[in-house]
């Protein structure tokens, strides 16, 4: 029996063999999966190769995105190089509909063709963007494909239609226009109470003018106040608060005006006068603003402050390279001949250091804002004294941003000296 149990429990050797091989298998099974979940460890941490579609992906949403629905034209003149008459046609087919009879002339009086556009512009124009491509806005007015009214082109300042609208922007153009080479012209010109500032007449060729003709009050012509007070009571453009006491808050009339139209330079620059430029050398005449180099004593935040949203104040304001709180209607200044501030023989609207105000114009023949000390009553000499004593006072008297600036050399310049006795 003994015997016969002993040959039952021994295990065969195939047997043996089998069970060698399965643990074997099982330690190698053991060593690949421990191998393979290092590897997929390691391949986590380490960067993915990009795909092709992926760096399309990230190149995309590096590159800025450009909003197709604020037209730039520094974009197409500076960085593409385009001509003007790559879009814009000279005369437009709609210049005898938009002015009627004697007072039309030939003109740009339209927005460009869309074949001008297409050339560069065609997956704009056919992007899937409802109701309509965003492009379209930089001229429509509705975006839609049922509505295909435009706005008025910007130069018909003189068109008014009340069923056309306007889209409310600040140019980004200043007009070359040198004041020494128009006022005699002008004064030749002038036809009072016609209905138009000048005739058809190359009087640019006089060599005399009567001597009344040659008065500053000429500048009235093309430059009127903008919003005056008049006859009402209420002297601020919005109402201010009840405690303003001396804080700023804009007046009415602050203003002058300035051609908005080509109405005025067709008098002479036509085609049948042939005087130059020519009404189709639009760069001639209108002159990129240079990017970042617009000083002005404007701050937007006040202007939100104070509710102002009339688009002829914002765009003078903007502009405004002196003094930003002078109102032309204030006080004694309506009674001022204009050139006793305005240097007008140098002045060029292209050259904005052309038209700052000269701070020794304040100071009047009496007096008026400079005088020898702060007891005598100048506005100037008591900002600058204050600043004297407080480095953080601000000069808000006629600036803005500029009050918060040094003081420049040349309003230490204009207090006068003392005469010594």
């Amino acid at each position: 029996m003994s015997r016969s149990r002993e040959t039952t429990n021994e295990v065969p050797d195939n047997v043996k063999a089998a069970r060698t091989l399965r643990a074997a298998a099982l330690v190698v099974m053991a060593v690949v999966l421990l191998f393979s979940l290092t590897l997929v460890t390691v391949t986590a941490q380490l960067p993915k190769a990009p795909t092709r579609r992926s760096s399309m992906r990230n190149a995309a949403s590096h590159k800025p995105r450009i909003d197709y629905a604020r037209f730039s034209h520094d974009t197409h003149v500076t960085r593409q190089k385009l001509a003007c008459d790559s879009c814009h046609k000279f005369p437009t087919k709609n210049w005898k509909d938009v002015r009627k009879a004697d007072i039309a002339f030939a003109d740009v009086a339209e927005f460009p063709e869309h074949s001008s556009c297409l050339n560069c512009h065609r997956q704009q124009f056919f992007a899937r963007e409802r109701p309509a491509p965003a492009i379209c806005s930089n001229c429509h007015v509705g975006v839609s494909p049922r509505d295909t009214t435009r706005f008025i082109f910007p130069t018909l300042g003189d068109v008014s239609d009340p069923t056309r609208k306007r889209r409310d922007s600040v140019s980004e153009f200043v007009v070359n226009f040198p004041h020494d080479k128009h006022m005699d012209v002008i004064a030749g010109n002038f036809q009072p109470g016609g209905d138009r500032s000048v005739r058809f007449v190359q009087a640019a060729f006089q060599k005399e003018k009567p001597k009344e003709e040659s008065d500053p009050k000429l500048c009235v012509i093309c430059h009127k106040t903008y919003g005056p007070q008049g006859d009402s009571a209420e002297e601020y453009v919005t109402t201010p608060p009840k405690n303003l006491g001396d804080a700023f808050w804009l007046k009415k009339g602050m203003f002058k005006t300035i051609p908005v139209s080509h109405a005025p330079c067709s008098s002479c620059h036509n085609t049948d006068a042939g005087i130059e430029p020519a009404p189709s050398k639009c760069d001639a005449c209108h002159k990129l603003l240079p990017a970042g180099n617009l000083s002005v004593d404007f701050d937007p935040k006040v202007a939100t402050a104070l509710g102002i949203t009339d688009r002829i104040i914002l765009e003078r304001w903007q502009r405004r390279a002196s003094a930003g709180t002078f109102p032309h209607e204030g006080g004694a200044h309506p009674g001022l001949s204009c050139t006793t501030c305005h240097n007008i023989p140098t002045m060029n609207t292209s050259d904005l250091k052309t038209l700052k105000v000269a701070v020794k114009s304040c100071g009047g023949a009496e007096g008026c804002h400079i005088s020898v000390t702060s007891d005598e009553g100048g506005a100037l000499n008591f900002e600058i004294d204050q600043r004297k004593a407080k480095t953080e006072f601000q000069c808000t008297k006629c600036h803005l941003v500029f009050g918060g600036q040094p003081v420049p050399a040349s309003h230490l310049e204009a207090i006068p000296k003392p005469v010594k006795k």
